[in-house]
């Protein structure tokens, strides 16, 4: 019996993972390899990503043992890439993974109680979608500073309202549900319903979305570091290091900023595939 409940569960991930497309798989692959190389970065990079190099100043990749080249300060661009990764990286995640839960708690109550209380609830996030998320990201950023803790949460409260309707959505159709009705008739709480019923049925599309909005993100982190409200140098960021080499580029001296640039396409490519992947696998099994 035990052999057989061990076979089981394989089976069903292994058919889940037979679900998942081929370009999701590109995806994944491509931010393993990320990840791995962000973290060997000390390995990888002889390098410190702050460290200048007095004599090789805006030097072209694969001169003076720089892979990358360097930027018009003298540091070296493969060592400060990689260190981005791990800033970029981890302020979208984090802040995806924030908004994932206060946002999908949030419409996950408002969802399942109803009445004034989702009333409240939905004119607070009308007023936020209100506005156009990289200008609120803009606006919440001046007021809370631009640490890294600041950064992610500003990106976690510009993604927390499309959670709550998205989640809300969700609970008010899984609510109606016979199991959730039965439950009702057992004599549960509220809340035991919803933590133990409701929300496990409708975390899916939380999860399906979570990958393309780190991609946006990781986007919005650079946007609000080239416009001087995110990151500042010479800590490594990507948004920072091509805002601070474009105006190479007219000079010939395009790796500064292309090269970033480059990383920076690749990883929300990477989020992109997986996003997409993973909304094409629910939509075929909704059908």
């Amino acid at each position: 019996m035990s052999s057989i409940a061990a076979v089981l569960p394989r089976r069903a991930w292994a058919a889940s993972l037979r679900g998942v497309p081929v370009l999701s798989w590109v995806g994944i692959g491509l931010l393993v390899a990320i990840v791995v190389l962000s973290l060997l970065a000390p390995v990888i990079a002889s390098w410190s990503p702050t460290e200048i190099d007095f004599e090789a100043i805006d030097v072209a990749p694969g001169v003076a043992g720089h892979l990358l080249g360097t930027d018009a300060n003298g540091m070296d661009l493969l060592s400060r890439i990689l260190h981005a990764a791990r800033l970029d990286l981890g302020v979208a995640v984090g802040a995806v993974a924030i908004a994932v839960l206060v946002g999908g708690t949030l419409g996950a109550i408002s969802g399942y109680v109803g009445g004034w209380l989702d009333e409240i609830a939905m004119r607070v996030v009308d007023v936020f979608q209100a506005f156009p998320a990289f200008v609120l990201a803009l606006a919440v950023v001046t007021a809370l500073g631009r640490d890294t803790a600041d950064l992610i949460l500003v990106i976690a409260l510009v993604n927390i309202p499309p959670y709550i309707r998205l989640m809300r959505a969700e609970v008010r159709s899984t609510r109606e549900h016979g199991y959730v009705e039965a439950a009702r008739c057992a004599g549960e709480s509220w809340p035991s319903i919803l933590l133990r019923h409701v929300v496990p049925n409708a975390l899916r599309p939380l999860f399906v979305v979570a990958p393309l909005n780190c991609g946006w993100a990781i986007l919005t982190l650079a946007g609000l570091s080239a416009l001087g409200f995110g990151v500042e140098l010479p800590e490594p960021e990507w948004g920072a290091m091509i805002a601070a080499g474009a105006e190479d580029i007219v000079a010939g001296r395009w790796w500064a900023s292309v090269v970033p640039g480059v990383a920076l396409f690749v990883t929300v490519l990477a989020f992109s595939l997986v996003g997409e992947g993973f909304v094409d696998r629910r939509e075929r099994g909704s059908r």
